[in-house]
């Protein structure tokens, strides 16, 4: 599973909010502001504080790829 959240770092440059006011308004931990920027799994949870903080829906910070069904 291929996961990117390009999205929710091209929302924040648009609302003028940096990485660490996120990280603080939406409580998330430094280990996984970690893992949101190398595209990993979190949790659901998260993701809802974060789309609550930025007021906005999953789709609009995070994005699955498809992977190659070749592999």
């Amino acid at each position: 599973m291929a996961i990117s959240y390009n999205r929710l770092w091209k929302l924040l440059i648009d609302k003028k909010m940096s990485k660490s006011d996120l990280r603080k308004d939406a409580k998330i931990s430094p280990n996984t502001m970690t893992k949101l920027g190398r595209d990993e799994v979190v949790s659901l949870g998260i993701l809802s504080r974060i789309c609550d903080v930025l007021d906005c829906d999953f789709g609009d910070i995070v994005e699955h790829i498809k992977e190659n069904e070749n592999i």
